[in-house]
């Protein structure tokens, strides 16, 4: 048996008969309307540098995103919902998302309070999609917006996958000589989308 088997054997032995109640952690919930719920995650994204649409297809997405970029050449999206031209199944190692111009993500749910999403393996596919690529375009349903890091941590379910974080606005950093600089160590911009989650197909 090695140390270590041997150090958890020793704690599971020595653990307390009774179950002990965890504490009850308040969520500290104030905002019941949702339109302000997602007003404050617009507010709070537009604070690090993300940018927010009121969308009603991914065809206006796309419109927008090439107002805004020009033709990109490399597109990868990790939704089915927005076709790029640089299909993700077919990548083999996370660092050859390299190329991409234009990531495309899913968020599975937003945080008013910090203007940010939640992300795993699961809407992004590959990890490294969320970091190496130039660009990202989120999408989100608007109903999907919960209030604060109390309430987002409630609705974790964190046996469903093995990586997750939350990613708030594009890359930036003021290390170096308290200047702001987007884009240093990842995405130089986010934008993100309101788009419903579309209904699985019966």
């Amino acid at each position: 048996m090695s140390d270590l088997h041997q150090l958890l054997g020793d704690i599971r032995k020595h653990l307390p008969k009774e179950k002990i109640v965890y504490p009850q952690v308040p969520t500290f919930t104030k905002i019941k309307d949702k339109a302000v719920l997602k007003q404050q995650f617009i507010d709070a994204l537009a604070l690090v540098g993300g940018v927010c649409h009121d969308v009603s297809d991914i065809a206006e997405c796309q419109q927008i995103m090439r107002d805004k970029l020009g033709e990109v050449a490399i597109i990868c999206s990790a939704t089915a919902e927005w076709e790029g031209n640089k299909t993700i199944t077919d990548v083999a190692h996370p660092r050859d998302l390299d190329d991409v111009d234009l990531g495309i993500i899913r968020a599975e749910f937003g945080v008013a309070e910090m203007g940010m999403v939640w992300l795993t393996e699961n809407s992004l596919k590959i990890n490294s999609l969320g970091f190496l690529s130039q660009h990202l375009a989120v999408l989100l349903d608007p109903d999907a917006i919960t209030e604060n890091m109390h309430t987002a941590y409630q609705q974790i379910d964190f046996n469903a996958s093995e990586y997750g974080c939350f990613v708030m606005g594009p890359s930036a950093t003021a290390d170096i000589g308290a200047t702001l600089v987007r884009g240093a160590q990842g995405p130089r911009s986010l934008t993100l989308f309101f788009l419903k989650t579309p209904v699985p197909d019966q």
